[in-house]
């Protein structure tokens, strides 16, 4: 094999390696800002609804709408699904169909819609208006949101580290250089 081939294969496989790379970081990315939608489905006297229809609709979704099936607890969970607004839809044959909009889902956040189903015609729906519940019971972590007029507009050094003299009780690492050991500077702003 000549030069001037090995160098081109060399090249493809390069180029190969780096697209695979970006291809694998940007899915990375993707799933890691996946909300979820989870709860309980029951009836008016409390006992749990297996085989519900749990339907997740929002224009955040390329397929628009993700759909679930609670299991023998009554319990379903909807994952990964794109922050947005989505309208919940519950449905059981011989239960009245309830419809829970407006709910807000934040990146990585869990929303807990616990549902009951009350026995009604088939053509009867409820609709459930409120607000999108303010905490996550699900998931320990906790996020703030800079916005970009905030980080343009305080002088900073525009990095990483200088960004988190902005976020209140922010944990940021630092390493002594006199016994090389890993310790926590915690910010209480």
């Amino acid at each position: 094999m000549s030069l001037i081939a090995s160098a081109r294969i060399a090249r493809i496989g390069l180029w190969a390696a780096a697209c695979l790379v970006f291809v694998s970081a940007g899915a990375l990315a993707q799933a890691t800002t996946g909300a979820s939608i989870s709860g309980v489905v029951s009836d008016t006297s409390g006992a749990v609804l297996p085989g519900v229809t749990v339907e997740a609709a929002s224009p955040a979704l390329i397929e628009r709408v993700r759909t679930a099936v609670t299991n023998e607890q009554g319990q379903y969970r909807i994952v990964e699904l794109k922050p947005g607004t989505y309208t919940i839809t519950y449905t059981l044959t011989g239960f009245a169909t309830v419809k829970r909009d407006g709910l807000e889902l934040p990146p990585n956040f869990t929303a807990t819609v616990n549902i009951e189903l009350k026995v009604g015609a088939l053509e009867e729906t409820v609709l459930v208006s409120g607000q999108s519940p303010l905490v996550d019971t699900q998931n320990v972590s906790r996020q703030t949101v800079l916005p970009k007029t905030l980080l343009d507009t305080v002088p900073t050094a525009k990095n990483l580290l200088s960004f988190y003299a902005l976020t209140p009780a922010a944990v940021t690492p630092t390493k002594d250089v006199a016994d090389q050991s890993e310790e926590q500077d915690q910010r209480d702003v």
